[in-house]
This record gives C-alpha cells, structure tokens and sequence, in this order.
C-alpha cells in the first residue's frame, strides 16, 4: 500500500528550526517515499582556559546559555561571575567552546582532573571511600505543592517555548515557573539534563531571579 502523508501549508509558511534537518525515506519495498524532519545533535567540545574538559551532544541551539548553565551545574564554576569569556567555532556536526574561567576555578579544575587521572576501574571514578560516594547531606524543607490551577494547560503553555518540538517532536523542554504560576522562560533539547543546564544558563544570563 503506498505510503502517503499529508502536509498542512502552515508547514511552508513557518521556517524551520535550525536544528533541524529533513530527511526522506521510503518503504521496504521502494514503491513510495515521503520527507520528514528530524532534530539534530551536534558534539561540543568545551575547554577551560585551554585545556579539554568535555565533549557534549547537544541541539544546536542556545548553547551560550548551555555553557553557563553546564559549568555551574558540574561545579567547574560556584558562580556565573568566574567565567570571564568564552568563544564558539565550529560548524555542522562539530563545535568548540573555549571557556575563560578564573584561577580559583581553574585550580580547583586541575585538582579533580588529577584525581581522577590516579584511579583506574569503573564505577565512581576517583572517589576512595563510600563516605564520598554518599556524603551526609543536609535534608532541605518541604515546600507546598502548587495550587492545582497553575498546571491548567500546562502542556500547551511549555509547548510555547518549544519551536523545535512543535516543528519535528522528540525533544524535552525545561521551563521555568514564577511565584504566581506564569512561565517566563523555556530552552529545548535532544538532552533533558542540557534542556535544564540551557534554562539554568538563560535565567542567569537575563538576570531573572530565582526565588
């Protein structure tokens, strides 16, 4: 049976994501064909202050905002403030992020890269005893849940934020949601965690506060 696939005009009239490609394919049996859109990865290798650290795939898009948002959750960076500069270059399927961060980053940098070059093994690399692995963390409070009629149309709320994932799909979305149920910001990617790592940079970045 042929393979059809119907195609709204509203499709011509909005260009498409950058970080997405169009592909075609056909049946097994090579009597029909069709085009669709997928997303799109590329590697991103980050460097701090010239030495490599990282190789990430990520969706193209936003990735100042992942740089920020990746080396403060890795904690390469205790604040935003200890990344002086950084440069992007690269092209398709292949990308550098050379990072300047500062000393006392850097230091600490080295000192977990030396550690962790001493272990050899699986598992928890460079940890040497379980109380590492699994250190006594202090228990944060509980926090009420939100009014239920802030999640009202939810789903079509983060899809505003999505282009790439209304353009093509199988992406996540990371948003943020303020103190009186409005979402003021969103970033998308393949990656869940880059999606929060892309939000995370963005809401430093703008200056948007958290609390």
């Amino acid at each position: 049976m042929p393979v059809t696939r119907k195609v709204s005009s509203a499709s011509f009239a909005t260009p498409a994501p950058e970080a997405s490609q169009s592909y075609s394919y056909s049946n097994l049996e090579g009597t029909a064909s069709a085009r669709n859109e997928l997303a799109e990865e590329v590697a991103l290798a980050i460097a701090y202050n010239g030495i490599s650290q990282a190789v990430m795939l990520v969706s193209p898009t936003d990735l100042e905002d992942f740089i920020v948002g990746f080396s403060l959750g890795s904690g390469i960076i205790a604040s935003h403030d200890e990344i002086y500069d950084f440069k992007l270059s690269g092209c398709g399927s292949a990308m550098q992020a050379e990072v300047e961060i500062a000393s006392r980053a850097f230091w600490e940098l080295k000192q977990q890269r030396r550690q962790l070059a001493g272990t050899s093994g699986c598992g928890l690399c460079g940890v040497e005893a379980v109380e590492q692995a699994l250190p006594d963390l202090k228990a944060l409070p509980g926090a009420p849940l939100p009014p239920i009629e802030w999640l009202e149309g939810l789903r079509q709320r983060i899809g505003e934020f999505q282009p790439l994932g209304r353009h093509c799909g199988a992406v996540h979305a990371a948003v943020f949601m303020d103190g009186n149920g409005q979402l003021l910001l969103g970033r998308e990617d393949i990656g869940r965690h880059n999606a929060l790592d892309k939000l995370i940079g963005a809401l430093i970045r703008q200056d948007i506060p958290l609390a």
